[in-house]
């Protein structure tokens, strides 16, 4: 039983099961709707996510997925602790709106900082809405600065690419060669990061697939992880999501755009969606000359004494820190 106020104690952390997915939509759901009302937007209705989203949570989390109960076994907080290797970041965590100002969002973040330390995360980071200068002033106070931001950008797709898309499904014998290589090229340019749980369980869940980009001498130049499952419930698959992205340098990253539009248009969807590190300059004013537009806007906060590695000039390096 976690230390708390009597009247306020929960049990935690417990690792969360398929059944726990609609109570975990419900406190999603609520807790971020009452954060939306509570920065003006009353109007905003937070939808449930996709259970196949909860589901990758999972597996990308492992035993980094947490959840608290109250003293009645209502699911009450959680938080989806990830590591990447080395990089440590947390997402999404909420408390149920009538468990908020107790102390509980401390404890379950102070847990997850716990888990990546024991394991020796070398970053340990989380986003936020820029807007909610609450929750950035909460996660200053536990030791997080506020960093770069995390812009989601979008196109639509009116014709195909010229570039045909090259998948890691599709590797045939050559997969478990792909993946060690995709580990080496991600050492390389971001030292200890590794994505091979994120690509391992998007292709197990069938929810996207891995783009993969080759040199002249036939070197992996570059990576993408994608996905095509609806965030919310019930919604129809209506974008290709760019989760994690990695190149050696512009040119491959390019390439990697292209074919994400020609994955896309295989796939009968019509936008592509990029969540965009804004540390990486060069990749943003590309995407805009591309013809992407800005859709939504994270900050990225880490830890003082865990930064985010600094990537070479002319690298990119995308990393979500949100599902």
């Amino acid at each position: 039983m976690a230390w708390l106020p009597e009247r306020q104690q929960v049990r935690g952390p417990e690792r969360p099961a398929l059944r726990d997915i609609e109570p975990l939509n419900r406190v999603f759901a609520d807790a971020f709707t009452d954060r939306y009302r509570r920065d003006g937007m009353s109007g905003v209705r937070v939808p449930h996510l996709n259970p196949a989203i909860w589901r990758y949570a999972f597996e990308d989390a492992g035993e980094g997925a947490m959840i608290w109960r109250d003293a009645d076994g209502a699911l009450c907080a959680f938080n989806m602790v990830h590591l990447s290797g080395r990089e440590g970041w947390m997402g999404p965590l909420a408390v149920r709106p009538d468990r908020q100002g107790s102390g509980l969002g401390k404890m379950i973040l102070q847990s997850g900082i716990a888990w990546l330390k024991a394991r020796r995360a070398r970053t340990i980071g989380l986003e936020t809405m820029p807007r909610t200068v609450e929750n950035i002033g909460f996660y200053s106070q536990l030791g997080f600065l506020p960093g770069h931001l995390t812009v989601t950008l979008t196109r639509d797709i009116v014709h195909r690419s010229g570039a045909a898309p090259h998948l890691l499904s599709a590797a045939g014998h050559a997969h478990a060669t792909l993946l060690e290589r995709s580990v080496a090229l991600t050492d390389t340019l971001a030292p200890g990061t590794d994505f091979t749980r994120e690509l391992q369980a998007t292709a197990d869940l069938r929810i996207g697939d891995t783009l993969l980009e080759r040199d002249a001498g036939g070197a992996l130049a570059g990576f993408a992880l994608f996905h095509t499952a609806p965030l919310a419930a019930g919604r129809p698959q209506e974008e290709l999501r760019i989760l994690k992205l990695v190149a050696r340098d512009l040119e491959s990253f390019e390439r990697l755009l292209g074919q994400a539009e020609a994955a896309a248009i295989g796939a009968d969807i019509r936008r592509v969606s990029v969540r965009c590190q804004t540390a990486g300059s060069a990749a943003y004013q590309h995407l805009v000359r591309r013809g992407f537009r800005t859709h939504w806007t994270d900050l990225r906060m880490a830890l003082a004494s865990h930064p985010e590695p600094v990537v070479p000039p002319g690298a990119v390096v995308w990393s979500n820190w949100e599902i």
